[in-house]
C-alpha cells in the first residue's frame, strides 16, 4: 500500500513510519487544519496539541474530542473546531466542506485559529478548578447541604 500511494502521490506526499517528536511540531504548527475522525477516543491528546498551534479540529463527536472541541458556530462566532455526530463518510465530508468554506475567509479562520490557541487544557488550570468545587463543597456541607 506504501508503495501505491508513494507512486500515485510521489509530488505531494511523503510516508514516515516512526515518531518524531521535532517532525510532530512542525506539522502540527505547518496545518491549517487537523483531521481525527475517530470511532471511539476516551481522551485525544492530537487535537488539543493542534490547537495550541492554531491549527482547527476536525473531529467526530466522541470521548474526549466532543468535551474539548465545540463546533464552530457561525451565527454566534463561537466554536473552536468543527465536529461531525454520524462515523460515516458523508458526515466526513460535510465538516471537512464546511471547514473549507470558512477557511476562505480570513477573519473568520483567524478568530478561529485565536480562540483554539487560547483554550487552557494544562493541569495548572484543571487544578484550579477542582479546588474550586471541592472549595464550594466543603461550603455546601458547613451549610448543611
Amino acid at each position: 500500500m506504501k508503495t501505491y500511494f508513494l507512486s500515485y502521490f510521489l509530488s505531494n506526499m511523503k510516508a514516515f513510519i516512526k515518531f518524531d517528536a521535532a517532525l510532530a511540531q512542525r506539522i502540527y504548527a505547518g496545518c491549517d487544519m487537523f483531521l481525527m475522525p475517530s470511532r471511539f477516543e476516551p481522551c485525544g491528546l492530537g487535537q488539543l496539541i493542534s490547537m495550541a498551534y492554531g491549527t482547527i479540529p476536525i473531529v467526530r463527536r466522541t470521548g474526549g474530542l466532543a468535551d474539548t472541541v465545540k463546533d464552530f458556530d457561525p451565527r454566534t462566532g463561537t466554536g473552536i473546531g468543527f465536529v461531525f455526530q454520524n462515523y460515516n463518510a458523508m458526515h466526513l465530508l460535510v465538516a471537512i466542506v464546511r471547514a473549507l468554506e470558512h477557511f476562505r475567509n480570513e477573519g473568520t479562520w483567524r478568530s478561529l485559529m485565536e480562540r483554539a490557541m487560547s483554550c487552557d487544557f494544562s493541569w495548572d488550570s484543571s487544578a484550579h478548578k477542582y479546588e474550586e468545587i471541592y472549595k464550594l463543597a466543603i461550603e455546601l456541607r458547613k451549610k448543611g447541604h
